[in-house]
């Protein structure tokens, strides 16, 4: 419930006091009432009051002595000036010292009550004005206490943060944007964006993102050279309110890292594994060689048993031959020489090839094997990658049906596309695996397929070639039922 506005009566009319009490009291308001303007400050020390009624001519402490004593120890209170003896410019003089309003005695109710309403609306108003205006500043002093905490922190950072508005201006960066860049001199903000980024694909999705063609939580990344560094360069809307929309794009925020040194490791990396590969691979060859003599009995005939381990022995080299030639493979796909003799592929004809040379293996493990090409049309592809792709999913798909069904491989042509689909009705992929299965060496587990063998490269590899290619690949599965992968590879009219 709310509570009742306090009023002061001050007069020295008892008659007056008495009378304007009751009719108060009638309105709901809480009155107190004092002789003069002495009893009056003593009753403001003790109580709480909202409008104050004063007298001009009274004993003791007259209006005016009142007003000027109290205005400055309770300027929220307004005061209404009730009084039949003082002159207009009396009530003026007492208004320019903060009296609300002047009302002359005899007084009528109505405009009593009325003026009162109106100053309990105006003390209202203040007061509100007075909390908005405390909490606007508050506000104000928390942001401003949240922006220099960001700037320190942006400021400390060793990656480059560069801020960007609709203008494409740079209007925050610190220190280490200017070192990634090897600019010598700081730069005073706004200034274009293209007086410091001279690369053309990051000021081209800068543009982009301003004009709206990313979606507001993408983010892009992409590697750019500044003199003899590697940069990567994470860039992303930043957004603003807006007037017609809750948020619009308001610019970009461009992330700048080195990645010069873990480019050089891979470099490393890739020299080694390929130095490594090529330095097993001659002797396994070579090794193999001898055991397939071995087996054949060229050398003299062999017992069963030393066969067996010939042929075992064999299979291990062909394993270790097989895991050479995929990180010899993902090593040209680091570099992008995978892609080397791009020529028209007749896809259907080299499915029909690796479909025959499968079959018997598929047929052993009670697998029926099918396949069927409809209005395709040849890709500019290099034959060996095709080949690789088509044999990796295929083997899959065999692999991971080890109680038999049905391994199907459909190709159609698609417009633009062609549409590679390898399906089988085998263990399938849990749900919570199948982000993973492109990853290297990632190899999915399941009860009936432990016997299963290989690098966890294949997938990783078809991806890579896929892309490579400008394609796509997509996986579907459910466990126990089977898994699908679709690839769509573009085969325009044009380029043949």
């Amino acid at each position: 419930m709310t509570e009742q506005p306090a009023i002061l009566l001050v007069d020295d009319e008892a008659r007056f006091r008495e009378t304007s009490r009751r009719l108060l009291t009638r309105v709901r308001y809480e009155v107190i009432l004092a002789e003069n303007g002495q009893v009056a400050l003593d009753l403001l020390s003790r109580n709480s009051v909202d409008v104050i009624l004063l007298d001009l001519k009274m004993p003791v402490m007259g209006g005016e002595e009142f007003l000027k004593t109290m205005r400055p120890l309770y300027p929220h209170i307004p005061v209404i000036i009730v009084t039949g003896h003082g002159s207009m410019d009396i009530a003026v003089e007492c208004m320019t010292r903060g009296a609300y309003y002047f009302i002359s005695k005899p007084v009528d109710p109505d405009l009593l009550v009325l003026t009162i309403e109106r100053a309990l609306e105006k003390k209202r108003l203040e007061e509100q004005a007075k909390r908005l205006q405390e909490e606007t500043v508050r506000n104000l002093l928390e942001l401003n206490t949240e922006k220099k905490k960001l700037e320190t922190i942006i400021h400390c950072l060793a990656n480059g943060v560069m801020v960007t508005n609709k203008n494409l201006e740079v209007i925050l960066h610190n220190p280490a944007l200017l070192r990634l860049l090897h600019l010598s001199e700081e730069i005073e903000n706004p200034v274009h964006v293209s007086k410091i980024i001279t690369d053309n694909a990051l000021l081209e999705t800068l543009q982009q993102i301003q004009r709206g063609e990313t979606a507001e939580q993408e983010l892009i990344s992409q590697e750019i050279h500044v003199d003899n560094r590697m940069l990567r360069a994470i860039s992303a809307p930043a957004l603003g309110p807006d007037r017609n929309v809750f948020w619009a794009i308001a610019g970009a925020v461009t992330v700048l890292e080195d990645i010069t040194p873990f480019k050089e490791l891979d470099r490393i990396k890739s020299d080694f594994v390929n130095m490594v590969a090529h330095e097993l691979r001659s002797p396994l060859v070579a090794i193999r060689q001898l055991n397939s003599v071995l087996a054949e009995g060229l050398a003299g005939p062999l017992q069963q048993k030393q066969q067996e381990f010939v042929e075992k022995g064999m299979k291990k080299i062909d394993s270790l031959l097989e895991l050479i030639h995929d990180l010899l493979d993902v090593a040209k796909l680091e570099e992008g020489k995978l892609l080397q003799r791009p020529v028209p592929v007749d896809l259907g004809a080299m499915i029909q090839e690796i479909v025959t040379l499968m079959e018997p293996r598929a047929k052993k493990q009670g697998i029926t094997l099918s396949f069927s090409c409809e209005n395709l049309r040849p890709v500019v592809a290099d034959p060996r990658n095709m080949e690789e792709i088509l044999s990796n999913l295929i083997s899959n798909a065999i692999n991971y049906s080890p109680d038999g069904g049905d391994v199907t491989v459909t190709a159609k042509g698609m417009g633009e596309f062609v549409e590679i689909r390898v399906s089988d009705t085998g263990v399938g992929i849990a749900p919570e695996e199948l982000p993973k299965i492109f990853e290297r060496f990632y190899r999915v587990k399941h009860p009936k397929t432990r016997h299963v063998t290989g690098t966890g490269l294949g997938l990783s590899l078809v991806k890579g070639i896929v892309e490579a290619h400008h394609g796509t690949v997509d996986v579907e599965s459910v466990p126990d039922r089977g898994t699908k992968v679709t690839i769509r590879l573009p085969a325009p009219k044009d380029a043949l």
